[in-house]
């Protein structure tokens, strides 16, 4: 060592592959440059027109520019290996053919978008390299290298006589971690000067081309799911605030058709047949109409329209976090082509907070308007508006463990309940990594609220008031407190709140203090605080003629207002550990988390007590060679259990 300079930090400064890229440029020679990653594959009948390929350096595509990125179409070869392998590889064909071939003409707004791209390299080396490396902000970095070569005057073209093969992803887990990523990465696409520039010097139609190619899907998305909400929580508004009944005895829209058949004309549009357009349009220029018509009927009845309805709430989540927080990072996804059973607690980790979560929300709105709502006298008229959102709730919901290899197998649903009964009850702390414990998990999902400005605190804080106004309705129209409108009725139901929470963490502090020594003093407590709250019950039913709906309706009234305190316990944490309160908020975390975990559970392990559901899951959604593979690991599996049991014997 002749002399050492001390870095001001890590080494790897930036995100990793742009850096790799930019820093490989050095050892290249020549005038073209061919990204190439890890999943390509290619063809020894391609590799021959390559020549041809470099030759459209030389002509100038449209009359003005020589190109600087020429586009080269891409084969997806991982689509046999299960029915979401397919879905992926037809959506990603679509879009590496007929949508690439559309943006570079007429559009003239295609990008760089990974790969198999050809870079002019003298161009690009005087321009900063291929791509650009600026931690979180960058974290989609094939497309910046598009932007900044349209940005300085380049030109990227799109050429179908060559093509080079592509592997993606094959298990549904893989698939939401790829499709986080990208949503993350437009996220920050949105929030970068690129675009900014781009928006400010485009004309007007590729202004809105542009838009529309980038961050415009990814926003109408988000707007898509937030209309849902909207769409309920309206109605729930209508319900509760006595206004439907009111306008429901109005002569003129007691039975308004029009209304009606416009609000169901919707259902169809939702269920996802407009995303398989585009890819229908494909198989068929490709490979015939009639082909195409096939391929469609086959993906309807491996149930394409629940992972494209599950993947648009992992797109959902992940750009409106990144809106709203920032902090994108990179997700690998290890592009195996392996499909095995994931872990209930592994699903559960990846999807609470994306789907679960949510799905729970619709489902209690839908449950509440179906108890008090009753503008819909015709049923049908009712199941087309409604149906739509219960099979979304439905999908996000239960879409894992349906695509799930294995999923509803008896042993692996006991092997999984151990598994996340442990993984529940595990207590975290320094270097307990999130997959071994539950409490280093949920600190590790709050990590994004560390990192937000005011901005994102503030709106998180007010999205949580939903809850409290939800919860404000449906006080006033249990049985017993219709004709009561003071606003006492409300402030009771807070003191109710607080009085569960209250007792809550009497048992807790009880079970840490007094079940060691004091086994008897603490059962008596608990057996106490369980007569006096049965006493209670009994009572409110006896006196102002509590009814059971009553019952069901203040569970769904009090359990979203306790997980609105907890968002904004998370969002305000700073506080809540000065005051001291921060193991009680883990505390009913936990409870929340357990909750959700038997009601997601329960459904899962009673289909799995009939053999014939796993039998025809994987008939249904794997290949022919995997069923049988499975097959064939399930009896050795089994002969090996039965050994081991009989030696320990």
């Amino acid at each position: 060592v002749i002399y050492r300079i001390k870095l001001p930090g890590p080494a790897i400064i930036g995100e990793g592959k742009p850096e790799n890229q930019n820093h490989a440029i050095i050892f290249t020679r020549g005038e073209g440059l061919q990204t190439i990653d890890m999943n390509q594959d290619n063809y020894m009948e391609e590799a021959l027109k390559m020549r041809n390929l470099l030759q459209e350096f030389l002509k100038k595509h449209d009359g003005v520019r020589f190109p600087t990125i020429l586009g080269v179409r891409e084969h997806i070869f991982t689509g046999s290996v299960s029915s979401l392998a397919w879905f992926m590889s037809n959506q990603e064909t679509s879009f590496v053919t007929i949508g690439q071939r559309l943006l570079a003409n007429p559009l003239k707004v295609r990008f760089h978008y990974g790969h198999p791209d050809v870079f002019d390299r003298l161009f690009h080396l005087t321009r900063g390299g291929v791509s650009k490396a600026s931690k979180i902000i960058n974290l989609s970095e094939d497309i910046f290298a598009g932007f900044n070569s349209t940005l300085r005057e380049g030109n990227v073209t799109h050429h179908e006589y060559i093509q080079v093969g592509k592997g993606r992803d094959v298990g549904l887990n893989q698939i939401s971690q790829f499709e986080a990523k990208i949503a993350n990465g437009n996220g920050e696409q949105t929030l970068s000067r690129d675009i900014y520039r781009l928006g400010h010097r485009f004309d007007f139609f590729r202004m809105l081309s542009c838009y529309f190619t980038t961050i415009g899907f990814y926003f109408s998305t988000l707007i898509s799911v937030l209309t849902v909400y909207m769409f309920l929580y309206g109605r729930l508004y209508l319900v509760l605030s006595g206004l439907e009944k009111r306008l429901r005895d109005q002569p003129l829209l007691r039975d308004n058709k029009s209304l009606q058949v416009a609000l169901a004309s919707q259902s169809m549009v939702q269920i996802g047949l407009l995303m398989a357009l585009p890819m229908m349009m494909e198989i068929g220029l490709e490979r015939g109409f009639r082909e195409a018509f096939i391929d469609f009927i086959l993906m309807q009845l491996q149930l394409a329209p629940v992972f494209f309805t599950f993947s648009l709430g992992t797109k959902t989540h992940y750009y409106g976090r990144t809106l709203l927080h920032g902090g994108a990072q990179y997700r690998g996804t290890g592009r195996g082509f392996v499909v095995f059973h994931a872990k209930f607690a592994d699903n559960y980790r990846l999807y609470s907070r994306s789907h679960f979560v949510k799905g729970i929300e619709l489902m209690i709105l839908l449950i509440v308007y179906h108890i008090f709502g009753q503008s819909y006298t015709n049923v049908v008229a009712y199941v087309l508006i409604t149906v739509s959102v219960w099979f979304m709730v439905g999908t996000w919901l239960f879409a894992p463990f349906v695509f799930n290899p294995s999923g509803f197998e008896w042993q692996k649903i006991i092997d999984d309940w151990t598994d996340w009964n442990k993984w529940i009850s595990n207590r975290g702390g320094i270097g307990v990594p999130p997959e071994k414990s539950w409490e280093s998990w949920w600190e590790k999902e709050q990590e994004h609220l560390r990192h937000s400005g005011k901005r994102g605190l503030i709106a998180e804080i007010v999205l949580s008031l939903r809850f409290f106004f939800y919860q404000y309705g449906l006080v006033y129209n249990l049985k017993f407190t219709k004709h009561h409108q003071s606003f006492l009725v409300y402030g009771l139901s807070w003191f109710v709140i607080f009085f569960i929470l209250l007792l809550m963490k009497v048992v807790s502090v009880g079970r840490r203090r007094l079940s060691a020594n004091f086994q008897l003093a603490f059962r008596l407590m608990k057996g106490l605080i369980f007569v006096t709250l049965l006493s209670t019950l009994i009572t409110l039913i006896a006196l102002p003629h509590m009814t059971f709906q009553d019952i069901i309706v203040c569970v769904l009234a009090f359990l979203p207002t306790g997980w609105g305190l907890l968002l904004i316990a998370q969002t305000c944490k700073p506080l809540i550990e000065k005051a001291g309160l921060w193991s009680s908020v883990r505390t009913l975390a936990r409870g929340y988390e357990i909750i959700m975990g038997l009601l997601l559970f329960t459904p899962v392990a009673f289909l799995a007590w009939f053999p014939f559901v796993s039998e025809f899951q994987t008939r249904m959604l794997f290949n022919q060679a995997f069923s049988r593979g499975l097959q064939i690991s399930r009896i050795l599996g089994g002969h090996r259990k039965d050994r081991s049991s009989r030696n320990n014997e």
